[in-house]
């Protein structure tokens, strides 16, 4: 998954900034140009999620707050990883991943902003926008990552940076108890997987692994060497070598045999923060301090065991962040205000800002604990004297640090060199002396303020990490982690003997490379810029302005007198930081005709109609200020009524729109056609009729009733959504009744938001002659509407020959219905089935089908309907066979694509054990289909359901192949290709041709002697007939275009051509049609894409080629005059870099065939909807915001031109014809004709019924993985 090390295909942007791309030149995107928030109070840096990178996140802010290995990652230069601008140079070896690392290392630790992004870093990786998406387990991130760097380190000095840092040894014994023989076997581990289950905590855990013995006796004895029998021994393991860094993966997931589901452990479970390991190692005769381990950061996963979010809690051990204690804390070292005052005052009236020294004591004995943070030091002195100490002091005094310094018998500097104070003996030059009795001793002075201040650092200094947010949290905090949907999943130790030194604390430039400092400088620069830009240029809003004379009350909400016009409101584009005066006289210059007062209310658009809520009555007031920021409409009117009716303004009678249900009268004549469709839409021809109607929300039930003019004696109900029996249930099982609550008597005296209704709720209307309706039962305050009794059964059909719903033959295929409910059991069901068919004693099992008609696996017995996933109202296959055991697989088999000789197509449904290898499930499915041979290997389907990668480890089980089930494996003929190597089926385009690029032709040429009617379905890809199969090649993947060009050319249908291999062009296939041209000679086919089993299409041309990416490669259809024909496609080639709008395509279409580029008139084919798809010079948008236009690429939506496209092109000149043929309106009646009795077969079939399923079978998780590139030793 994270691709070749060495490559990335190109730049993709993401949703949110990237800065910085891998070509080095600043990359910013982000909606409205907003530019990115600085870092936030904790002074740290986040990382922004693509979508499903949270568990990436976490694992990188664990690095990167581990500075042992940062440290030494960021110490490997460009002469041993290479330069990311040479990465695209021909036989250039770049370590992609390393420097990429680096790079994002660098911005988290010295950019200014609140995440950053790691879209280079996964474009390293080779992930596309699907694989940014998917969530993946962390645990198994931590080890491909590892084991990714420590590929691409190979022949650096960095190649054993993970094996120094992570990896661990444990050496596992077994001791016979007869004569005492001990055996021994070393293993590596890079993290520890500690149980979850039925343990208290990591200790528990770390003991149970070990220090307890497990025991071989009874049945289970161990064959002793030495004594060269069966005899009784002891197994245990011991931790032989400690890292310095100790990983702790907790299995948090498990899987229940009973239930045949994974479920998360969320039980309590704890974890020290520091910890001995010596009582699980094998030698403990060394000191506390080898053995002792401190946390520094613990993973976490909140959520269940199929979807969730991680974040990550981390120590900051070099003092990096800002952390702020708690608001209990700080208070009770809060200076009181009123002696803050004085010694401010006293400050500023002998403070002599040209002094420095000055300066910083003033500042320092302000503060209350006598001391202050280096990386607050600037700020204050800014603060205090108006300028910066660089601008200020810098050139005479030097930097701050050095000052400081020198000045040592002034300051001292505490906590590890982060935070500095005045010596006890030093008086501050702007304060009095104090009294001898008020004076401390230099004892005091220490103990009560060094002291205390180096226990308040000593504190924890935790923070959370989540994604872009990062917020201080204590030690305490951790504990709650231990249990429940959000808990700890992995921890990180590191040996508490790793200090840092002095220089790195508070440091983050510590040991950073120059250039990453020069890299981050220019982007702290471009960012303060782009502020700076931002800041001038977006104080602009739009106002809507809405007046009272365009609208009327009704229903009790403002409604457009015209409701289809737009002019009811208008747009007023007004700078934000002026006041609602400066508004109101620009309203009045604009509306001349206006007389008398002239009221501004804040108005807001409802489902109901436009609601009014505060008037603007302050002028001086800004428009931030107003909250016309959150409401940017404004109602203009007089302030007392509009269309001579009072308005009633506030949040209290915001207006509801609800959805009035009443009786049908065709209810009554049709009782059957009173049933609720579960979209809850009025069925034609009766049921329950349904209106929207607006109500004030202060107006009480009472008034709603009358203005509904109902009788006194009516009733008004509500849906139940949530009960037992209500909507959702019967909906849900696709039938029964639906339950309404009626509203009581004192219901009628509350209003309507007193009753927590909202916006789209039903209500229920019956008068009193309603209740005598079969239709309606009231019961008590329950009034229950009852859909038709035949709605709760299941459909079992019984098809010996089954494939597809109604496929098959009408005698064979028999179906019954089966009377069920949601709690009932799928094994009933069957038996049930069974019965009624009266079929012979067989195993049978239940399948469901997808839309196509394809079947689902088989559906456990043991659950019920509901849990199983079976909506009542369908129908479920009853095929011969056994349902998988839950150590089996269910699998679908069948015979590649086009079918060895002798053999015929095979399709074939087995249950195959989970443990089974690959070689054994081949020979497995060999033997029962009775085929014969060596040569044969099993593949994958891909996601367009067509042969894919083969299964390339034999000795691996299904399950560890990540073989689904349900999954499809193809049984293909030849030997499995070796590993890195693709196997390509080859094609020949037949048909030779020119490239042409300026063609000049007349109107009256040879081109009527050369027209040709259309009548080939799909001119994009040539006809079927044009393409013969010429072999197969196998390749490795790390070849280039130019190597298969020469390789091709080996295969015996090129014996006798006499073709340079640059006089060929590829295409990758799609099925049976040419999808795209493949460019770049020296581009590599990993590069470019091309998998195992990929078809390609070899072209023969006249010269030679070599596309750009902007180069499409297109086929001009010139229209007949006069008729609704064309002439034979010519291929061209269109350089789209300049102008890729729809003029620049006109301009060269027409310079091509030398006609004026006013007179034509383009469309583009859509072969598969037989259609045409003009492409007009209007293709520009109007930008609302900046009224500009943008001319709109034919390379994007909505034409997405591509090689292979067909262009029509018409002369408006001579010709008036439209682009459809003949055969275009043939094949759309074609279509229309097939798409109807599809329709049929499905309703003949039922897979209409209601709550047939509506989606198909989900695709199987893609696993994480990484495929890495070859190095050596010799790589630099």
């Amino acid at each position: 998954m994270f691709g070749n090390l060495f490559e990335e295909d190109g730049n993709e942007g993401e949703a949110g900034f990237s800065v910085f791309s891998t070509s080095g030149g600043t990359r910013f995107a982000k909606a409205g140009d907003e530019p990115p928030a600085p870092r936030g109070r904790s002074k740290l840096c986040g990382i922004r999620n693509q979508g499903g990178t949270c568990y990436l996140n976490s694992l990188l802010q664990t690095l990167l707050f581990t500075p042992e290995f940062r440290e030494e990652l960021f110490a490997l230069g460009t002469d041993e990883l290479g330069c990311l601008e040479d990465k695209d140079k021909p036989g250039a070896k770049v370590r992609v991943i390393p420097l990429e690392l680096q790079r994002l290392f660098a911005r988290l630790l010295l950019v200014d902003q609140q995440s950053a992004s790691t879209a280079d870093l996964t474009d390293s990786f080779g992930w596309n926008s699907n694989e940014r998406t998917n969530q993946h387990d962390v645990q198994e991130l931590n080890r491909i990552l590892f084991s990714a760097l420590e590929k691409s380190l190979v022949g650096t000095s960095g190649s054993t940076l993970i094996r120094r840092l992570y990896h661990g040894t444990i050496v596992n014994s077994i001791v016979c108890k007869e004569c005492g023989n001990v055996s021994q076997r070393q293993e590596d581990f890079l993290d520890l997987t500690a149980c979850v289950c039925g343990v208290s905590g990591l200790e528990e855990a770390l003991c149970s692994m070990f220090v307890e013995e497990e025991l071989f006796e009874g049945n289970n004895l161990y064959s002793c060497a030495t004594c060269d029998r069966l005899v009784t021994a002891a197994k245990s393991a011991k931790l032989k070598k400690l890292p310095p860094f100790m990983t702790m993966s907790l299995l948090r997931f498990s899987f229940d045999c009973n239930k045949f589901e994974r479920y998360k452990e969320t039980g309590r479970y704890s974890f020290p923060l520091t910890i001995n390991l010596r009582p699980f190692c094998e030698q403990t005769d060394g000191e506390d301090a080898d053995y002792s381990y401190e946390l520094f950061s613990v993973i976490i996963h909140k959520g269940g065991c199929y979807g969730g979010h991680y974040h990550v809690h981390i120590k900051d051990i070099e003092c990096l962040g800002c952390w702020e204690p708690a608001e209990e804390d700080s208070d009770k070292k809060k200076t009181p205000p009123k002696a803050k005052r004085e010694v401010k005052d006293v400050c500023e009236t002998k403070l002599d800002e040209n002094d420095p020294l000055c300066v910083l004591t003033a500042i320092i004995e302000q503060e209350p604990s006598k001391s202050i943070r280096l990386d607050q030091l600037g700020q204050k002195v800014m603060e205090k004297v108006g300028s910066s100490w660089s601008k200020a002091f810098k050139r005479d005094y030097g930097p701050i640090g050095k000052f400081l310094q020198s000045h040592n018998d002034v300051f001292v500097l505490v906590s590890n060199g982060t935070q500095v104070g005045l010596k006890a003996e030093t008086l501050s030059p702007v304060s009095e002396p104090p009294c001898p009795a008020d004076n401390p001793t230099a004892a005091d002075q220490e103990g009560g303020t060094v002291a205390e201040l180096e226990g308040h650092q000593e504190a924890s200094h935790w923070f959370d990490l989540n994604d872009s947010t990062v917020t201080s949290i204590r030690a305490s905090d951790i504990e709650k982690q231990f249990q429940g949907k959000e808990s700890a999943y992995m921890l990180f130790y590191r040996k508490s003997q790793l200090q840092r030194p002095t220089d790195a604390l508070s440091n983050p430039r510590y040991k950073v490379p120059h250039p990453l400092l020069q890299m981050a400088q220019d982007e702290n620069m471009k960012l303060q810029q782009m502020r700076e830009e931002y800041e001038a240029s977006h104080n602009h809003m739009e106002v809507r302005i809405h007046l009272a004379s365009s609208y009327r009350l009704r229903n009790g909400a403002l409604q457009p007198i015209d409701s289809e016009s737009n002019a009811s409101s208008t747009a007023l584009v007004f700078d934000r930081r002026k006041t609602v005066g400066d508004l109101r006289l620009a309203i009045y210059e604009q509306q001349e005709q206006w007389e008398g007062d002239m009221v501004l209310t804040l108005a807001k658009m409802l489902p109901a109609g436009l609601h009014l809520y505060n008037t603007l009555t302050d002028d001086s007031v800004l428009l931030c200020s107003a909250g016309i920021d959150t409401t940017p409409d404004l109602f203009v009117w007089n302030g007392r009524e509009v269309c001579g009716a009072g308005v009633l303004t506030g949040v209290e009678w915001e207006p509801l729109l609800l959805t009035v249900v009443r009786p049908s009268l065709e209810a009554h004549d049709e009782p059957e056609a009173a049933a609720i469709n579960e979209t809850g839409d009025d069925m034609d021809g009766g049921g329950l009729k349904k209106e929207a109607r607006a109500f004030a929300g202060g107006a009480t039930l009472g008034e709603v009733r009358e203005a509904l003019g109902q009788p006194a004696g009516s009733l008004l109900c509500q849906e139940q959504t949530g009960a037992k029996g209500g909507g959702e249930c019967g909906a849900g099982e696709g039938g029964g009744a639906s339950g309404w609550r009626v509203f009581s008597p004192d219901d009628m005296f509350r209003t309507l938001k007193e009753l927590s209704l909202k916006d789209g709720d039903a209500m229920l209307v019956l008068e009193p002659q309603s209740f005598d309706d079969s239709m309606f039962t009231v019961n008590g305050d329950v009034v229950t509407v009852m859909t038709p009794a035949d709605c709760r059964w299941l459909q079992v059909e019984f098809q010996p020959q089954g494939g597809r719903l109604g496929g098959g033959d009408e005698e064979d295929s028999r179906r019954v219905k089966v009377p069920a409910a949601g709690d009932m059991l799928l094994g009933e069901v069957k038996q049930r089935a069974l019965k009624e068919l009266q079929l012979p004693g067989a195993e049978y099992c239940l399948r469901q089908m997808d839309i196509t008609g394809k079947l689902l696996p088989p559906v456990s017995e043991d659950l019920c309907v509901r849990d199983a996933g079976v909506r009542l109202m369908t129908t479920v296959m009853l095929c011969v066979g056994r349902a998988p055991e839950p150590s089996q697989l269910f699998l679908h088999f069948s015979v590649g694509s086009p079918p060895p000789s002798g053999i015929e197509e095979m399709d074939m449904d087995m249950n195959i054990e989970k443990t089974c290898t690959v070689k054994e499930c081949l020979q497995t499915v060999l033997n029962a289909a009775g085929i014969d041979g060596t040569y044969w290997h099993l593949r994958r389907l891909d996601w367009c359901e067509e042969v894919g990668e083969a299964l390339n480890d034999e000795d691996a089980s299904l399950a560890e192949m990540k073989i689904n089930n349900g999954e499809t494996l193809v049984i293909s003929e030849g030997r499995l290709p070796p590993k890195g190597f693709l196997e390509l089926s080859v094609w020949l385009y037949r048909v030779a041709v020119s490239i042409a690029t300026d063609v000049n032709h007349t109107e009256n040429g040879h081109a009527e002697e050369q027209m040709a009617e259309d009548h080939a379905a799909d001119q994009t890809n040539s006809h079927p007939s044009d393409l013969i199969s010429v072999g197969k090649v196998e390749i490795s993947a790390e070849v280039t275009l130019a190597d298969l060009k020469t390789q091709v050319l080996t295969l015996p249908a090129f014996q006798n051509a006499c073709v340079p291999a640059t006089f060929l062009r590829v295409w990758e296939m799609e099925g049976r049609k040419l999808a795209r041209v493949l460019r770049g000679n020296q581009i590599t086919l990993r590069k470019l894409k091309i998998t195992s089993g990929t078809n390609i299409c070899v072209q023969r041309l006249l010269k030679e080629e070599a596309l750009s990416p902007k180069e499409i490669v297109l086929n001009i259809k010139m229209g007949v005059p006069g008729q609704s024909c064309y002439h034979p496609a010519e291929e061209l080639i269109w350089n789209a870099s300049c102008d890729s709008s729809a003029v620049g395509l006109r301009a060269f279409v027409a310079e091509s065939y030398g006609l004026p580029a006013d007179s034509l008139l383009l469309a583009k084919q859509q072969p598969h909807k037989h259609t045409w798809e003009e492409i007009g010079s209007w293709s520009s948008q109007l930008s609302r915001k900046k009224k500009k236009k943008k001319t709109g690429s034919l390379l994007g939506a909505p034409f997405h031109l591509k090689d292979g496209d067909v262009i029509g092109v018409r002369n408006l000149l001579i010709d008036d014809k439209d682009f459809y043929t003949r055969e275009n309106e043939q094949s759309q009646q074609g279509l229309g004709e097939q798409a109807e009795q599809q329709s049929i077969g499905e309703r003949a079939g039922g897979s209409n019924c209601a709550g047939s399923q509506t989606k198909a079978t989900k695709r199987p998780e893609v696993p994480l993985s990484i495929n890495v590139g070859v190095f050596s030793s010799h790589c630099h």
